[in-house]
C-alpha cells in the first residue's frame, strides 16, 4: 500500500477554546475570456517536439516520476487576467496576494493548500485550507516562547511575531478572550484547537496582523487585511506528521474566520468558494456568491456549534434510489468522506453490487472496506454514478468517489473513498473533487456547479488571478489516478489520468512545489 494512506485526517475540531465569542453568518457575473494551456510536456507539445526532432535529453520523463515534477516546475511566461465581475453586489472577489491557486498535497494529508502572506515585512505560508474549524494559526516562535518542535514531515517557516511591525497580541482583558482565567499575563490571550483526528490540536496564543489579498478583477490591486490568527506556540498528532506543517487556515463560519473578519470589514460579501480540480489544482475566491446557475440548498447552522451542514434527503446509487434523511457536514480539512449507518452501508453495498470487478481482500493498512483490484490488463471498469439529493431537490453529484491505492509496484486497487463514521457524517474533500463549491453565509446556502477549475464562463465571477503561469504536477500524484468518463448508460468509467489535458498552471503553485518537496525530503 502506498505510505500516504496510512490514516485520514479530520480536521474538524471537537472544541475550540480561544479569544472569540460565537457568530458568524454580496455579485452579478460578466464575461471573461478564457485561456487553454499546455504544459510542456503534454501530449500535443511532445507530438510537436518530436515531430521538429527536438528530443529532451534524457528521453520524456515519466507523468508523476520525480524527473517529471521537477521539469514541470519551469515557467511558461503565460498570464490569464479575467475580466469577470464579483458576487452580487458587484464588487470583485478577493483572493491572496500571492494567487488564487489551490493545491491537493496527498503526502500532507490529501488536503487543498493555498499561500499566504502576512505581517510587516511580510512572511509567506502554506497553509492547508480548512472549512470545518475557524482559525487562522501559523506554527510560532516568539519571545519566552518554547520553539516549536520540527514537524516529522519536514521543517516549518514560523511565523514570528517580533519580527513583524504590524503584529500585535490580543490582550486577557479583550471582549474576545474566552480563556481570561488561563492567562499567564495580562498580555496576551491564549487558544486551543483540538481536532477530531486523535491526538490532533493547536494551541499558543492570539495576534492580529495583516493578511495581503488581491481583487480578482482586470486589474488587480493588493490590499491589507487586519485579522486574527492564532501564534501556534504547540502543535500535536497529525500536524507533526501528516498535515498542515506550515499552518491552518480556518474558513469556517465563526467570528474569528478570515471571511468573516473579511465582511466585517465591509471587504467581500460574506461568502466564498472553492474549486476543486481533478488533477488536485484548484481556486479559491471571498466575497463569491456563484452563479445563477448553480445547484443550492439551505446551510442547516447549529448556533452552538456552526459548520457547513446540510440536510440530504435522498441518495440515488447508479440505477437504485431511495429516501433516506440525514445531515453532514461539508468539511474541506477532512481528506476523504465519512458516513454512519444508515447512509454509509445503504451507499457501499448499493455500490458493490453494482461494480463487475473483484474485491480485494481486507487490509487492515488501508482505511476503506470497499475496494476491487485492478489488473495490469484491465484499465478501467464501470462505476456506478452516485448523487445526494437534499431537501430543496438539487442534486449533488460525486463526480470522483474513489481512490486509486498502489499495493506495490504494478498492482494497484481502486477503492470507494468512505470510511464508517460512529456518528458524524463529513463530506470530505474527494466528494467535492471536480465542483466549484459555495460557502455563502449571507444567504446561509451551499451552492455548487460541476466545473473546470481552469475555465471561466459567463456565470463564473471566478477569475483567473495569478501571476506567470508555471507547468507542474504535484510531486504526490500516484502514478496511476482515477479518472471519470461519463458513457451513455449512465455509469463513469475509471481510466488511469494522462498528460494531455489542457492546463493552467501558476507560480504560486511553483512555490508550494517547492514547499512540498523540503517537506517530503526531510
Amino acid at each position: 500500500m502506498s505510505s500516504q494512506l496510512h490514516s485520514t485526517l479530520l480536521l474538524l475540531p471537537l472544541f475550540a477554546a480561544a479569544a472569540w465569542g460565537r457568530g458568524g453568518g454580496g455579485g452579478g457575473a460578466s464575461t471573461a475570456p478564457s485561456l487553454e494551456f499546455h504544459h510542456r510536456f503534454s501530449a500535443p507539445l511532445r507530438r510537436w517536439a518530436e515531430a521538429r526532432g527536438r528530443a529532451l535529453p534524457g528521453g520524456w520523463p515519466a507523468p508523476g516520476s520525480a524527473a517529471y515534477v521537477a521539469a514541470l516546475a519551469g515557467h511558461d511566461r503565460h498570464r490569464a487576467v479575467s475580466a469577470a465581475g464579483g458576487g452580487r453586489s458587484g464588487a470583485p472577489p478577493l483572493t491572496f496576494a500571492e494567487g488564487n491557486a489551490t493545491l491537493k498535497v496527498s503526502n500532507l494529508g490529501f488536503l487543498h493548500y493555498a499561500l499566504v502572506t502576512v505581517g510587516t515585512p511580510g512572511q509567506t505560508f502554506m497553509v492547508a485550507l480548512d472549512t470545518g474549524s475557524d482559525l487562522f494559526w501559523l506554527p510560532c516562535q516568539c519571545d519566552g516562547c518554547t520553539p516549536p518542535a520540527t514537524a516529522a514531515s519536514g521543517p516549518a517557516t514560523f511565523y514570528i511575531p517580533g519580527m513583524s511591525s504590524t503584529s500585535k497580541a490580543v490582550p486577557c482583558n479583550s471582549n474576545f478572550c474566552d480563556l481570561q482565567k488561563e492567562c499567564s499575563t495580562a498580555l496576551q490571550c491564549p487558544y486551543k484547537m483540538v481536532y477530531v483526528s486523535a491526538g490532533t490540536s493547536s494551541s499558543g496564543f492570539l495576534v492580529e496582523d495583516v493578511l495581503y489579498l488581491s481583487t480578482e478583477n482586470a486589474h488587480p490591486q493588493i490590499l491589507k487585511a487586519q485579522i486574527m490568527l492564532g501564534c501556534g506556540r504547540t502543535q500535536t498528532g497529525s500536524f507533526l506528521d501528516a498535515a498542515a506543517p506550515n499552518g491552518l487556515f480556518g474558513l469556517g463560519i465563526d467570528e474569528v474566520s478570515v471571511p468573516s473578519i473579511l465582511a466585517q470589514k465591509g471587504l467581500t460579501s460574506n461568502s466564498f468558494s472553492m474549486c476543486f480540480g481533478r488533477d488536485g489544482i484548484g481556486r479559491i475566491g471571498f466575497g463569491d456568491q456563484g452563479s445563477s446557475d448553480q445547484e443550492e440548498t439551505p446551510l442547516d447552522i447549529n448556533q452552538q456549534h456552526p459548520t457547513y451542514a446540510i440536510t440530504i434527503s435522498g441518495i440515488t446509487i447508479g440505477n437504485k434510489p431511495t429516501d433516506l434523511d440525514f445531515i453532514t457536514i461539508f468539511d474541506t480539512g477532512t481528506s476523504f468522506t465519512y458516513l454512519a449507518d444508515p447512509a454509509y452501508t445503504y451507499i457501499t453495498q448499493s455500490f458493490h453490487t453494482q461494480v463487475q470487478a473483484n474485491r480485494h481482500a481486507a487490509d487492515s493498512s488501508i482505511p476503506f472496506e470497499y475496494c476491487y483490484d485492478l489488473s495490469s490488463s484491465e484499465a478501467r471498469f464501470p462505476i456506478p454514478d452516485i448523487i445526494l439529493r437534499t431537501v430543496t431537490g438539487s442534486l449533488f453529484p460525486v463526480i470522483d468517489p474513489g481512490q486509486v491505492i498502489s499495493i506495490q509496484e504494478h498492482e494497484y486497487v481502486y477503492c470507494l473513498a468512505i470510511v464508517k463514521s460512529r456518528k458524524l457524517n463529513i463530506i470530505g474533500q474527494n466528494f467535492m473533487t471536480g465542483l466549484r463549491v459555495v460557502f455563502d453565509r449571507e444567504r446561509k446556502i451551499l451552492g455548487w456547479k460541476k466545473f473546470n477549475c481552469y475555465d471561466t464562463d459567463s456565470s463564473n465571477p471566478l477569475s483567473i488571478n495569478s501571476r506567470n503561469s508555471s507547468g507542474f504536477s504535484s510531486s504526490t500524484t500516484e502514478n496511476y489516478s482515477p479518472q471519470e468518463t461519463r458513457n451513455p448508460g449512465g455509469a463513469s468509467q475509471l481510466r488511469p489520468l494522462n498528460n494531455s489535458s489542457p492546463a493552467a498552471l501558476y507560480d504560486s503553485l511553483l512555490m508550494m512545489l517547492i514547499l512540498v518537496h523540503l517537506a517530503i525530503m526531510f
